[in-house]
């Protein structure tokens, strides 16, 4: 009911409904691609896989898309369930959620993954050493999807409202997951021509779509637990 407002502002506006709503459903995959950004990832991929043959860092690349499309899918799918559990109310989990994003996307501005820590490449190397797989930790998590990932997933499939949705969701997971088989297959050639200073550039502006997102998810969790903003804001 909060929304409708809104909803008529936009259908007297210049934008159709049917394409805000196109443009609605389509915010998780840019959040998703936002924060994942396997390109900000590729300099620790090649870190990482400096030592492998052929068959091993292909082994790696296809455990990695899969690993982040699992997260993704289960996320969308059973994370409502999981805050539900523990009786964690939406609007709460949305400005915890938002907070999360809006941390990750100041890292990211500071040309840093949104889920690393800096422990991580040291862990990393450590696997590598000691011949055991980086494949899904660290690599997939928390490199490419970790808490901010999952937050994202559930507040988004709170506001699907019909099985397709959902659907899209996890489609959003299958796409994210061969963007990354892409990327890291040509990680060689995107490290040559983009160089360390393109790859920085393009996690800062990743960085600054995803505090955009995050401060209205933030905005419309506080309006729902404290509904006097909204009178506030409309008055």
């Amino acid at each position: 009911m909060a929304r409708a407002p809104l909803r008529d502002w936009r259908i007297c506006g210049s934008l159709p409904a049917h394409n805000i709503k196109a443009m609605d459903i389509y915010k998780p995959l840019v959040a998703l691609l936002a924060i994942v950004n396997p390109i900000g990832v590729v300099p620790f991929f090649i870190h990482f896989t400096q030592t492998f043959t052929k068959e091993q860092r292909q082994h790696t690349i296809r455990v990695s898309a899969f690993s982040a499309f699992v997260v993704i899918a289960v996320s969308a799918v059973a994370g409502l369930k999981v805050i539900e559990f523990f009786s964690i109310t939406l609007p709460s989990f949305q400005v915890g959620g938002g907070t999360l994003l809006l941390i990750s996307s100041l890292q990211m501005l500071n040309a840093q993954p949104a889920e690393a820590r800096q422990t991580d490449v040291s862990e990393g190397s450590s696997k590598v050493d000691a011949g055991a797989s980086i494949a899904v930790v660290p690599l997939t998590i928390p490199l490419l999807t970790g808490p901010a990932t999952i937050s994202t997933m559930v507040i988004y499939a709170e506001k699907t409202r019909h099985w397709w949705e959902l659907a899209v969701l996890v489609g959003y997971g299958v796409v994210v997951g061969l963007v990354t088989y892409a990327v890291f297959s040509a990680s060689g050639r995107i490290a040559r021509v983009l160089g360390q200073t393109g790859i920085s550039i393009m996690t800062r502006l990743m960085g600054l779509i995803l505090a955009a997102l995050a401060v209205e998810l933030l905005a419309d969790g506080l309006v729902k637990l404290f509904p006097v903003l909204a009178t506030h804001l409309s008055s």
